[in-house]
């Protein structure tokens, strides 16, 4: 349900209580993290796609009632629209693995030196290596 079916794929959600106890379920082999406006413009710009496998262009962003990535990001991050909601566009992204790698041990929480679990704003400079 959170459509994170594969390795490095990305998705958002909201803080719901629901999202927030499917987060905890799967806590040992995920992360999350509050995520940036610059963060989901940069994510659609060069990770989001079309339903049909295609780049996210002025096009399809037309069509959505934006004019510009500025703004989807925007009411993505104030969370006035939903991603899944919104006919035409994957409600996931498909990410490369990091640069560099991973700094810790993937099996591991956050705070104790690994990868998976709750990082806070951290995820946002994970998020960009991965972009």
């Amino acid at each position: 349900m959170l459509r994170v079916g594969r390795t490095n794929y990305a998705t958002l959600v909201d803080d719901r209580p629901d999202y927030m106890g499917m987060l905890m379920t799967v806590k040992d082999r995920v992360t999350w993290g509050e995520v940036s406006a610059a963060t989901i413009r940069e994510l659609l710009e060069k990770r989001g796609e079309t339903a049909y496998n295609k780049k996210i262009e002025q096009d399809s962003l037309k069509a959505l009632g934006y004019e510009t990535f500025d703004q989807l990001a925007q009411k993505l991050y104030s969370c006035e629209s939903e991603l899944p909601k919104m006919t035409g566009l994957k409600p996931f992204f498909r990410l490369h693995p990091p640069r560099k790698g991973f700094r810790g041990k993937t099996k591991l929480s956050f705070g104790a030196s690994g990868e998976a679990g709750y990082r806070g704003e951290r995820i946002n400079e994970l998020a960009s290596r991965m972009i």
